[in-house]
């Protein structure tokens, strides 16, 4: 499949009517878990594009490419809405959560999976580990102030047990900062996984950073705060993958590629024939708007489409699904990894191989003292109330110092 080979209306016929712009929202009871992280990937997807254009407007004053970008950014505008009210109205901020990190832990291991380049995989198993952890916190507030089990919401296609502590995930700032590709050589794929992650990581950050607010315990809205914060690190973490040194007008043309391809990809793995229209008639529409920005790319820069994106013909498509047995793996090979950039390589390390005076240390004295820390609190909680923590796995946990089920580690992946 190559999208700017497809037919496509014109830019000026691409607008939704107002109708179509509030769908028929999907039965959560009845709907795959995979149908939801869909959506919300999708969403977040569209934010990115949204957001991206405003900011490029920000930085031009070509007439006739302001212009385009205004009537492209409200047919973007127009599927964000469209999707976003695909959620229904009966579905709880917290089951809605479980699909956010659902989302994350999968489509970070499905990525990972299939990607060849070093410094791109290991930015997504350090933070898979990390959603993984997200996941269990939120699926124990779950079942205590719900009575919930979240295995039934991620269909037991994904487990639910403890990844790296989301304690142990407070680091200083700049060690989230990775070196960045070379968008010249970069495989196409690697360049379409950057963009892809940033965009579902950013949009788990946006949700939380505005729904905690809205939650009806101090416990839970402290909870959301903390872990928006760890999303955060991972924006930061994601965006520095990306070649920075493009052009606001290549980047743009990348935007609109990584849609086609996440459309398409959406479209062709989607189970929901209902939602499966959406996507394709939103693929329809991102073809439009590739075919734009690669027009305006060409008259203003003279580069073409197949400068940035080869053929164009896409690479593997997305599929999501279950990924336990890579999930286990990582686990068991990298959860006492840490952030490090002081040095001269920017590269993760174990915590018991870091120097005693590394800043990690006094940003975790600053941020993180463990009795009062949400995320601790939530399974300490759960563990009185119920006995034990909430689980959802096949077997013991491949950590040993994480298959208590009575206590909540607070040591691993945080002290040496």
């Amino acid at each position: 499949m190559n999208p700017i080979k497809e037919k496509s209306r014109s830019l000026e016929n691409s607008f939704l009517p107002l109708k179509k712009m509030y769908p028929k929202s999907y039965n959560k009871n009845k709907t795959s878990p995979y149908t939801k992280t869909r959506v919300i990937l999708m969403n977040g997807t569209e934010f990115e594009s949204q957001w991206f254009m405003h900011n490029f407007a920000r930085h031009c004053d070509e007439p006739e490419i302001l212009s385009a970008l205004a009537v492209v950014r409200r047919q973007e505008q127009q599927q964000q809405k469209r999707i976003s009210c695909l959620k229904p109205l009966n579905e709880s901020i917290l089951e809605t959560t479980i699909a956010y990190e659902q989302l994350a832990v999968d489509l970070t291991a499905v990525l990972a999976k299939h990607e060849k380049d070093e410094n791109n995989i290991k930015a997504l198993n350090f933070a898979l580990l990390e959603d993984f952890d997200h996941l269990y916190r939120y699926a124990n507030l779950l079942k205590m102030d719900k009575g919930e089990d979240a295995d039934m919401l991620v269909g037991k296609y994904t487990e639910i047990m403890p990844g790296r502590p989301t304690i142990a995930e407070h680091r200083y700032p700049s060690d989230d900062v990775k070196p960045h590709m070379n968008a010249e050589s970069a495989d196409l794929y690697s360049k379409l996984v950057a963009s892809t992650i940033t965009a579902a990581e950013q949009q788990t950050m946006n949700y939380y950073m505005n729904i905690a607010q809205w939650y009806k315990n101090d416990l839970g809205r402290r909870l959301y705060a903390e872990i928006a914060m760890i999303e955060e690190a991972h924006v930061t973490q994601y965006e520095s993958l990306k070649d920075p040194t493009q052009t606001w007008l290549e980047q743009w043309v990348m935007h609109e590629y990584c849609e086609c391809w996440l459309y398409y990809s959406a479209m062709q793995d989607e189970s929901n024939s209902y939602i499966k229209k959406i996507w394709a008639e939103h693929f329809k529409m991102e073809v439009a708007h590739l075919k734009t920005a690669a027009k305006l790319l060409k008259k203003f820069e003279g580069r073409s489409f197949e400068s940035l994106c080869g053929s164009g013909e896409f690479p593997q498509l997305l599929k999501l699904g279950g990924n336990k047995d890579y999930i286990r793996k990582v686990l068991a090979s990298t959860v006492e990894l840490t952030a490090d950039n002081t040095q001269v390589k920017h590269d993760y390390k174990d915590i018991k191989k870091i120097p005693d005076d590394h800043r990690y240390f006094d940003y975790q004295k600053y941020m993180s003292d463990p009795e009062k820390t949400p995320s601790h609190l939530v399974i300490k909680k759960a563990i009185e109330r119920l006995g034990k923590d909430y689980r959802y796995q096949d077997s013991d946990h491949p950590v040993k110092e994480l298959r208590s089920r009575q206590k909540d580690n607070t040591t691993i992946a945080r002290t040496k």
